[in-house]
C-alpha cells in the first residue's frame, strides 16, 4: 500500500474489539499501529471514553480541542483531529471523557452507525492503515468501529469470563 494515493477504499480498517474490558484492546492498537507505522502512514483512532490510547501516546486529553468526539457527534473533519505522535508515521485521533456522551447524542442522528466511516472516507490526509480502538461495549461507539473495517480483531485471553465476552460480541 502507498500513503501517497488518498483514502479511496483501498487502505487497510482493523478494528479491535470485545465487550469485556481488561482483555488488552488498547495494548493491542497502540503496539500494533506503533510498528506498523514504520515505512507506512497509520492512523489510530481511539474510540474509547477512557482515552487510554490517547494518554500512551503521551497526550492530555483536557489540552484537546478537536477529538473522535467532535468528528462523530458535531461532524468536524477526521483531517482537523489528526494528531501526530513521536513516532514517525503514526497519527492519532484523540479521545476525552465527553466521548461517553456520545451514545446519547448520537440516538436521533441519521445513519448514526455510520458516521466514522463516512468520517474516514472524507479525509484528505493520506493513511495506509487505520486501527481503531474500540470500548469494552457493544453500543454505537463499537457499532461504528465496525461498520468501516477491512479486518476486525476481537481481542481475546485465556480465561472464561474473557471467552464470555467475545462469544456475545460476535453472536447477536
Amino acid at each position: 500500500m502507498n500513503a501517497q494515493t488518498q483514502h479511496s477504499g483501498l487502505a487497510m480498517i482493523i478494528s479491535i474489539a470485545n465487550q469485556k474490558g481488561g482483555v488488552g484492546k488498547t495494548t493491542t492498537a497502540v503496539t500494533l499501529a506503533a510498528y506498523l507505522a514504520h515505512g507506512r502512514q497509520v492512523i489510530l483512532l481511539d474510540l474509547d471514553p477512557q482515552a487510554n490510547a490517547t494518554t500512551a501516546l503521551g497526550l492530555d486529553e483536557k489540552e484537546l480541542e478537536t477529538t473522535i468526539y467532535e468528528v462523530l457527534v458535531d461532524g468536524e473533519s477526521l483531517d482537523d483531529a489528526l494528531l501526530p505522535t513521536h513516532h514517525p508515521g503514526l497519527r492519532l485521533v484523540p479521545s476525552a471523557r465527553r466521548l461517553a456522551g456520545a451514545e446519547v447524542e448520537m440516538v436521533n442522528m441519521m445513519d448514526r452507525e455510520g458516521r466514522l466511516a463516512r468520517a474516514l472516507q472524507a479525509a484528505t490526509t493520506p493513511f495506509d492503515l487505520a486501527i481503531i480502538d474500540c470500548p469494552p461495549s457493544l453500543g454505537m461507539l463499537t457499532v461504528n468501529a465496525l461498520v468501516p473495517p477491512t479486518r476486525c480483531w476481537c481481542r481475546c485471553s485465556a480465561s472464561i469470563w474473557r471467552w464470555r465476552g467475545w462469544v456475545r460480541s460476535c453472536t447477536p
